[in-house]
């Protein structure tokens, strides 16, 4: 099943808040910011995703965000929509 909720950046899908979990795409500059964040599972059947335990460092979150954005790819736009 889905998680709780799927953060987005400027269109782009950067995590989201699974169980409690603020996890995020494990991009190359993710695990140069985090390289001991352990991997996890958002879901059953999902990618492994990087755990960040760092939530209440504002400064951290925002150079981890800009950082990731470059390395993400487009959102697809669902066709009718």
């Amino acid at each position: 099943m889905m998680g709780e909720y799927i953060l987005y950046y400027r269109d782009k899908i950067i995590g989201g808040i699974y169980d409690n979990r603020f996890l995020v795409k494990p991009t190359k500059s993710a695990r140069e910011k985090m390289p001991d964040a352990s991997l996890e599972l958002p879901y059953d059947g999902a990618k492994p995703m990087l755990l960040v335990d760092n939530v209440e460092n504002r400064d951290f979150l925002k150079e981890l965000v800009l950082s990731m954005y470059n390395e993400l790819p487009v959102v697809k736009k669902k066709k009718g929509l």
